[in-house]
C-alpha cells in the first residue's frame, strides 16, 4: 500500500524542514537565503561530478530567486504582510513545484515498487532497510517539493502545535501500517513456482516443486495466509518447512539474476507420472569427443532437444 509510505514519511519530513525556524528562530530573509544556498550548493556538487541531475536543484533555485524578486517588489507596493505579496512570490514557482510533483511522485513510486522485492536481504534487515530507502528518498522529494515555500509559509506552520499534529500523523500512521495486511490485488504477494525434471537419457532422477519469494516476507507467510496452497502441497507431497527441504540456489539458474533477490526457497516432492503423457524423450546434454591441442582444449556437444 504505498499510500502509506506518505502518511509516515511526509509529515516526519515536514517537521525536518520546519525545525530550523523554531530551534534558531530564522528570520524569514535568512531562511531564504539558507535555502538558495543549500539547493546552489547541491547544483554546484552535480556539475562538478559531471552528473547532469542537477537541472532539478537549479531550477528550483532559479524560481526561488524570480519569486524572491517579485514579492519584494509587491511588498513595497503593497505592504510587508499582504496576500498579494504572498501570491508573488508563489505564482512564479508554480511550474518548478509542479514539475518536482510530478518527477518525483514519480520516482517514489517506482522506488516502492522496487523496494519491495528487497528480499535478499537477511532477517530482520529485510524488513526495515527498504523502508529506510524510501523513507530517505520521500524525505527528498519533500525538499524539492516544500522547500522552496518553507521560507515565507514556516512564520505559520513553524508552530509546536502543528509540529506535534505532524509527529501524530506519523505515529498512527506507522501503528496503522503494522497492522494492515501488506498485499492488495494490484500489489500481490510475488510468488514463484518451477516445477524441476533432472534426467539422465530418458529417466526421471528426480522430480520437484520449488517455491520461493522476491521480498521480505518469508514462505512461511505465503502458507499461513494462503491455505489453499498449503492444502494442493499436502495433496501432492509433504508440506514441510524444515531444513531438509530448502532448495539451493543453483536450481534457480533459468531466472538469473532473479535469484539473488530470494529471502529463501523450499523444495517439495512432485509425482512424475504426468510428464510421460506429454513427453516421451527429454532433452539430453552429451560431449561427444574432447581435443587438446598445447594449451587449448576443444570439446564437442551434442545437444538433443527430445
Amino acid at each position: 500500500h504505498p499510500c502509506l509510505a506518505f502518511f509516515m514519511f511526509v509529515p516526519a519530513s515536514l517537521v525536518g524542514l520546519l525545525l530550523p525556524r523554531i530551534i534558531w528562530g530564522l528570520s524569514e530573509q535568512s531562511h531564504f537565503w539558507g535555502a538558495f544556498g543549500l539547493y546552489s550548493l547541491v547544483t554546484l556538487a552535480y556539475m562538478l561530478a559531471g552528473l547532469s541531475g542537477g537541472f532539478l536543484t537549479f531550477f528550483i533555485s532559479m524560481s526561488l530567486l524570480l519569486g524572491r524578486f517579485i514579492s519584494s517588489i509587491s511588498r513595497k507596493q503593497l505592504g510587508q504582510q499582504s496576500p498579494k505579496s504572498l501570491f508573488g512570490y508563489v505564482i512564479p514557482m508554480i511550474p518548478c513545484l509542479l514539475y518536482c510533483l510530478y518527477y518525483g511522485g514519480f520516482l517514489i513510486q517506482f522506488l516502492i515498487e522496487k523496494m519491495g522485492m528487497m528480499g535478499s536481504l537477511p532477517k530482520p534487515y529485510g524488513h526495515f532497510v527498504p523502508d529506510i530507502i524510501v523513507g530517505a528518498m520521500v524525505g527528498l522529494v519533500v525538499g524539492w517539493c516544500f522547500g522552496p515555500l518553507a521560507p515565507i509559509v514556516s512564520c505559520w506552520l513553524a508552530k509546536a502545535s502543528i509540529l506535534h499534529g505532524f509527529l501524530q500523523i506519523t505515529v498512527v500512521a506507522m501503528a496503522v501500517s503494522s497492522q494492515v495486511f501488506p498485499y492488495s490485488t494490484g500489489a500481490p504477494k510475488r510468488v514463484v513456482l518451477q516445477h524441476t525434471f533432472v534426467t539422465d537419457a530418458s529417466n526421471i532422477v528426480e522430480s520437484n516443486y520449488g517455491f520461493s519469494v522476491v521480498d521480505a516476507n518469508s514462505l512461511e507467510f505465503v502458507f499461513n495466509n494462503a491455505p489453499e496452497a498449503a492444502k494442493w502441497l499436502k495433496d501432492n507431497s509433504e508440506l514441510s518447512l524444515k531444513e531438509k527441504y530448502r532448495s539451493d540456489r543453483s536450481t534457480w539458474v533459468a531466472l538469473y539474476p532473479v535469484p539473488f533477490l530470494f529471502s529463501g526457497s523450499l523444495k517439495f516432492p512432485a509425482q512424475t507420472e504426468e510428464i510421460r503423457k506429454h513427453h516421451q524423450h527429454f532433452p539430453q546434454l552429451v560431449v561427444q569427443k574432447t581435443s587438446s591441442n598445447n594449451w587449448n582444449r576443444r570439446v564437442h556437444l551434442q545437444l538433443s532437444l527430445g
